[in-house]
């Protein structure tokens, strides 16, 4: 099983933690582990959230995205591309 695992330390207090708006302390320490899942057809990014000045104790959440096949115009000339549900043709 391959996945791609991001571990981060070392932000300052001016983000936030979620789309929430919820704060953190520059102790704030974030995992990442994304995992392509049903043949490549999703993606699945865990995250583990760890700061013990902000948050009683450490907590995680599990995203899962789709992916779709969209048709994206460049000068008309029309393209599939193979995206994830959340990124947008520009």
């Amino acid at each position: 099983m391959t996945r791609l695992v991001v571990d981060t330390i070392g932000l300052n207090d001016k983000s936030f933690v979620d789309n929430f708006r919820t704060p953190h302390t520059e102790k704030l320490h974030v995992v990442e582990r994304f995992k392509l899942v049903d043949g490549g057809k999703a993606l699945d990014v865990h995250v583990w959230i760890e700061d013990a000045d902000a948050f009683y104790e450490p907590w995680s959440g599990l995203q899962r995205y789709d992916r779709v096949q969209r048709a994206c115009e460049k000068k008309s000339a029309p393209r599939a591309i193979g995206i994830f549900s959340t990124i947008r043709c520009r």
